[in-house]
């Protein structure tokens, strides 16, 4: 069975066979085409009475155009901040992109954090997320239900009282120490188990274990990041002026 766009011949047979009072499926038989196709074209181009094939021919032409500029407008690059190459811009976001990718983070929540972190402003509303990356509305807002409940974005209103998500300095220290907080938590719980299971047990023991390496090793990153996020700070501080 022939699959593609009815050609023009086909829109006259249509236009035959319905002159001659043939049903849908009777004309779909003669082009061995499904019936459906046929009461489509039909009904999209002026119905049985109204059907005429070269208009049909024209109107699915002009169709077919607005799809291919609609096609290429979509992907035409945005004028990039500060007269960056946007082909070059759009190369550094699909790698850095793939390295979130690689550490667990879903394409497109990975596709909008990077989005966030290479414009200056550090903060874009959900339309202005939606026109970069060229996604639905809905993507856009479970990639951010997904960040901001691991830390990793944050939300403010702007002077129109549109929401804006937004990165910061303090991103990363703040995912890191929801990491954190969520290690003594499986440290508590742990320690709770050796009371339950009693302190003479090989299986309290092993927890015991567990929740000492967890702590130690929690501690360990808290005053890492501590530290870090200092040094951070510090730095921003040391450039912030020429942007001010």
């Amino acid at each position: 069975m022939p699959g593609g766009r009815l050609t023009r011949q086909e829109r006259h047979q249509i236009a035959l066979g319905l002159a001659d009072g043939l049903a849908y499926a009777e004309i779909a038989r003669g082009l061995d085409r499904p019936t459906s196709t046929v009461t489509r074209e039909v009904l999209r181009n002026g119905g049985p009475a109204g059907y005429r094939a070269d208009l049909a021919q024209h109107a699915t032409e002009h169709r077919a155009h607005r799809s291919r500029q609609s096609t290429a407008r979509r992907a035409r690059p945005a004028p990039e901040e500060g007269g960056r190459d946007a082909e070059k811009v759009r190369e550094y976001e699909e790698s850095f992109a793939t390295v979130f990718t690689d550490a667990g983070l879903p394409k497109m929540t990975a596709r909008l954090l990077v989005a966030l972190y290479t414009t200056d402003s550090g903060g874009l509303t959900a339309a202005e997320l939606v026109r970069r990356l060229q996604v639905s509305p809905a993507s856009v807002s479970k990639a951010i239900a997904f960040l901001e409940h691991q830390g990793l974005v944050r939300r403010e209103r702007d002077e129109g009282r549109r929401e804006r998500y937004l990165v910061d300095d303090d991103v990363f220290y703040e995912s890191i120490m929801t990491t954190v907080r969520a290690n003594l938590r499986l440290a508590e719980t742990a320690r709770r188990g050796v009371e339950v299971l009693g302190p003479d047990t090989q299986a309290a023991v092993r927890l015991e274990g567990i929740a000492r390496f967890v702590d130690v090793v929690a501690d360990s990153i808290r005053r890492s990041a501590e530290e870090a996020r200092d040094i951070l700070h510090a730095y921003r501080e040391e450039h912030s002026q020429p942007f001010s």
